[in-house]
C-alpha cells in the first residue's frame, strides 16, 4: 500500500486557496530556502535521537533504529523541532490514500475542496495522482501548492486531475536564485509559462525581501508581465518569524513594512497585473 510523510494537516483553511479547503503538508523538501518559515519540512527525519532525548513529555522514543512520535502524548511544544539539527521533524505521520481520505470526508460538507503542500508536495507526485482521482470522487476541487522544482509537462494525468497549481516564483534572477533556494530556478519559470498555457495557473506568490530592491522589482516585473490580468499574484511581506538562523543572518531580522509593499504592488499594475493582493 503507498503511503506517503504527513507533517501536518490543517481541517479548514481559507488561506490556501478559494473557499474553505482541507490543507495537507507532506514532509520534504528539494529547495531550502533561507526565509522559510518552516525548515522543519525540508528534510526527513535521520533518527539520531537527539529529539528524544529533550522531549519534556516522552512523546518520542528511539525503537529499532527509527525515532517513533506518540501523537497522544504529544503537546506540540516544538522542542524536538528545535532540538533538531537536520531540518526536520519526527512529528510525522505516513499515511495511505486510504486514512487521507477518511480525514477529508470528516469534513467534506464544509469543504470546497482540498490543497496539497509542503514541504514540497511534488515529491509525492505518484501519491498525489492516487488521492486526487478519490478526492474528486467526493465532488471536491484539488490544488497544488508548488515551488515548482518539477517539470509539471512531465505529468499530464496529474494536471488534468488538479484544478489549479498555485507557484512559488522566488527569484527570477538564476544566480540569485541559487543564493536564496540553493536551486535552479529554469523549472519554475518554464512551469510558470505552461500552467498559463494550459488555464492551471491558480496563483503566483513571490517574498518581498528587505534592502533587495533590485532582485524583487526584477522578479514582481517578470512575472506581471507574465500573467497580466490571468492570475491572482500575491506579494508576501519578508517577516522573521520562524526563520532560522542562517537565514535572520543574510536577510536580516527587519520586517518588510506594508508601505514598502506598495511600491511593487503598483509596479504590478504598471506592467498589467491589477489582481496583486499583499500578504
Amino acid at each position: 500500500m503507498m503511503k506517503a510523510p504527513v507533517n501536518k494537516i490543517i481541517p479548514f483553511s481559507n488561506v490556501d486557496g478559494p473557499g474553505n479547503r482541507c490543507a495537507i503538508f507532506f514532509q520534504s523538501c528539494p529547495f531550502s530556502c533561507l526565509y522559510c518559515h518552516n525548515p522543519e519540512t525540508i528534510h526527513m527525519c535521520r533518527s539520531c535521537g537527539k529529539c528524544v532525548e529533550t522531549c519534556p513529555v516522552d512523546a518520542l522514543e528511539l525503537k529499532d533504529g527509527a525515532v517513533k512520535w506518540n501523537p497522544v502524548r504529544c503537546v506540540d511544544c516544538d522542542t524536538c523541532i528545535k532540538t533538531c539539527e537536520y531540518l526536520a521533524s519526527p512529528k510525522i505521520r505516513f499515511m495511505s490514500v486510504e486514512e487521507l481520505v477518511a480525514e477529508i470526508k470528516k469534513r467534506k460538507a464544509f469543504l470546497r475542496g482540498i490543497t496539497v503542500s509542503g514541504g514540497e508536495c511534488m515529491n509525492q507526485s505518484a501519491f498525489l495522482l492516487e488521492l486526487f482521482k478519490e478526492v474528486k470522487k467526493l465532488g471536491l476541487s484539488c490544488l497544488i501548492d508548488s515551488n515548482g522544482y518539477y517539470d509539471f509537462e512531465l505529468y499530464p494525468e496529474l494536471m488534468n486531475l488538479c484544478d489549479g497549481v498555485m507557484l512559488d516564483v522566488k527569484a527570477v534572477d538564476p544566480v540569485f536564485h541559487k543564493e536564496l533556494c540553493g536551486c535552479s530556478n529554469e523549472t519554475v519559470l518554464k512551469n510558470l509559462d505552461y500552467l498559463l498555457k494550459i488555464h492551471k495557473l491558480e496563483e503566483v506568490r513571490t517574498v518581498i525581501l528587505p534592502y533587495l530592491d533590485e532582485q524583487n522589482e526584477k522578479t514582481v516585473r517578470y512575472v506581471s508581465e507574465k500573467i497580466k490580468d490571468k492570475s491572482r499574484y500575491k506579494l508576501i511581506r519578508y517577516r522573521k518569524y520562524g526563520v532560522r538562523e542562517e537565514g535572520l543572518n543574510k536577510l536580516g531580522e527587519e520586517n518588510v513594512s506594508l508601505e514598502y509593499m506598495e511600491t511593487y504592488k503598483k509596479i504590478c499594475a504598471v506592467n498589467g497585473n491589477k489582481e496583486s493582493v499583499i500578504i
